[in-house]
């Protein structure tokens, strides 16, 4: 989610790994697809996380950088909703967000920022955190950022 232009489907793709890229940028999805190999097994969508359909339920969502854009809670209910009902169950989240300590602000927008518990909290029962760890993210500038990175697995309902 929020594919971008990344690296990681770049490197996915060249293993031979089927990957759907998701960005809510089609420019970005455009530049990716310039570096990937011919054939390629990766679908490019542009959508919104929170609305984004799948014709058949994922196995991994990885997530670096965009459910902090979700400061409100509503918004961070419909992206957890929408894991919920993508992922299939014993399947993992790979998620990274701003730390509690991260900056208020990431590109002029306000962000929503996070330790493991306020994740596991946001997601619920239906899922278990399998790790958690901190680590600076350093930009382009040289500036550090905290983020918080968690794995959880789809445990399924209560």
């Amino acid at each position: 989610m929020g594919a971008g232009a990344s690296n990681l489907v770049r490197e996915l793709d060249h293993h031979g790994y089927a990957v759907v890229a998701v960005d809510i940028s089609a420019a970005a999805l455009r530049q990716l697809e310039t570096t990937l190999h011919k054939p390629s097994r990766v679908e490019l969508i542009v959508a919104d996380v929170r609305s984004v359909q799948f014709d058949e339920p994922v196995d991994t969502w990885h997530d670096r950088a965009v459910f902090h854009f979700f400061a409100a809670v509503a918004d961070q209910d419909a992206y957890v909703l929408r894991v919920r009902s993508t992922l299939r169950v014993g399947g993992h989240v790979v998620l990274a967000t701003f730390a509690p300590d991260a900056p208020e602000q990431c590109s002029g927008l306000p962000v929503a920022r996070h330790d493991t518990r306020s994740i596991s909290e946001r997601f619920g029962d239906a899922f278990a955190v399998v790790d958690s760890f901190e680590l600076d993210h350093h930009t382009p500038w040289g500036t550090p950022q905290r983020f918080t990175h968690v794995v959880l697995r789809h445990v399924g309902a209560p």
